[in-house]
């Protein structure tokens, strides 16, 4: 092992044994707001336990495995080791120790990790889920049609029994290989572009059906259960009701950017914990975006890593209908980390699988 891949194994060892030490000890000192969902898991108060929804899905898993049986300690201290094997598994970057804009969102994100996996959490399942389909690329290159295919059905299977959000992210993904097929340049604007605008065209086809648009049923009510509640200053609010298709129109695109571009955050500058995420979250998108862009001119053709992108800039849009506000956001993209860590060493990743 060279020096500098001894220096890169070290460094990720360190900030894993930070969050392993914080998944450990986050049920003595993180608020009760971190713990929202912890009770409906481990006590199941509305008789929800199945296999359909990501409650039911989640009261099962733990039932099953005993885990809610468990001191939240101990449960840290499983999930969080599952959880950073599975990201060892991926792979460690070169260069990962020097101090760069990518190598600090990466050790934020294993320290915000054991913050969320500290307790019994859905992001656990998601984390173990993700991680089976950026393993399942990184070790199927020589079969790509064989991989997307599979990781289509994962997604889709995991939508129809956990998050149906997964369904339209398979959709997406499609739609996004689909429009880098033409000659539309700047293709990674364009499929983002594109990928709004069906997402749009779902929601509003899902209320000439249902009778009420997707983001006004999730985001928004969710948002107006709650104004006499728990107070949080960071919800995402569309400034127009999403009552009517404009609206509804409106509140997805403003969704979007309030999410993966949220230069409206600094509006809350007397709370410094959204404003280090807003710093976070435009450092990790304009990151991923140029290399969404760098990958692009690799070409599509047997380029497995252009689907990682695929997957993951649909997963920004799909956030963008349905989180409720900035903490959720946050706390659902720690549950697809390991689809962004790959995605930000995509080409050092690629030059390791080639030897």
């Amino acid at each position: 092992m060279s020096l500098k891949a001894h220096k890169s194994t070290l460094t990720f060892l360190f900030f894993s044994f930070l969050g392993l030490v914080i998944a450990i000890l986050g049920v003595f000192f993180l608020p009760e707001r971190f713990f929202f969902d912890t009770p409906t898991i481990l006590f199941d108060r509305y008789n929800e336990i199945g296999w359909r929804g990501s409650y039911p899905f989640a009261i099962m898993f733990y039932h099953l495995t005993g885990l809610k049986h468990l001191s939240f300690s101990i449960i840290g201290l499983i999930q969080f080791s599952i959880a950073i094997y599975l990201i060892f598994k991926i792979g460690i970057p070169k260069n990962f120790h020097k101090t760069t804009a990518k190598n600090l969102i990466s050790y934020l994100s294993f320290i915000l990790i054991g913050i969320f996996l500290c307790m019994p959490t859905k992001e656990f399942i998601n984390i173990v889920y993700i991680a089976t389909i950026v393993l399942l690329f990184k070790k199927n290159k020589h079969n790509l049609s064989r991989t997307v295919i599979t990781t289509l059905l994962l997604l889709i299977f995991f939508g129809y029994f956990f998050r149906e959000y997964y369904l339209l992210i398979a959709f997406l993904s499609v739609v996004f290989y689909l429009i880098s097929k033409t000659n539309i340049k700047n293709k990674n604007i364009a499929t983002i572009f594109y990928g709004l605008l069906v997402a749009i065209s779902v929601s509003l086809s899902y209320g000439v059906v249902k009778g009420e648009f997707i983001s006004q049923k999730t985001r928004e009510s969710y948002n107006e259960s709650r104004k006499n509640g728990v107070a949080n200053n960071s919800a995402i609010t569309s400034p127009i009701k999403t009552d009517s298709w404009y609206g509804e129109s409106f509140g997805i695109v403003y969704g979007f950017f309030s999410i993966n571009l949220p230069i409206n955050g600094f509006k809350h500058i007397l709370s410094p914990q959204i404003i280090a995420f807003v710093f976070w979250q435009l450092l990790l998108f304009i990151i991923l975006f140029i290399r969404y862009e760098r990958c692009f001119k690799e070409g599509i053709i047997d380029n497995s890593e252009i689907w990682i992108f695929y997957i993951l800039f649909s997963f920004f849009i799909v956030q963008g209908v349905f989180e409720p506000d900035l903490g959720s956001a946050i706390r659902h993209k720690m549950g697809i980390f390991p689809i962004i860590y790959y995605a930000l060493y995509y080409d050092t990743f690629k030059k390791k699988n080639e030897l």
